[in-house]
């Protein structure tokens, strides 16, 4: 199996928003490399095979920031 690529549209309004999307991605088992983009309000995150698109998604949410849409490998998920 390949790394899945997920792309998740996260409502960001400052730095502060941003980095606490940063620090639980950091923290979470499975991820290899991620980008938050605060400008495009973007969080783009590569993970190993094993780990889902809804846990990636609930990791996220746990920031309490709004996940307006979200991809997996290129295909639009619900939120």
């Amino acid at each position: 199996m390949s790394d899945h690529q997920y792309k998740f549209n996260v409502t960001m309004t400052c730095g502060g928003c941003s980095g606490a999307v940063e620090r639980v991605l950091k923290k979470l088992e499975g991820v290899k490399n991620f980008d938050v983009n605060l400008e495009s309000q973007t969080a783009n995150v590569t993970t190993e095979p094993t780990l889902s698109y809804d846990t990636v998604l609930a990791t996220i949410k746990k920031t309490g920031k709004a996940v307006t849409g979200g991809e997996a490998d290129g295909q639009t998920m619900s939120i």
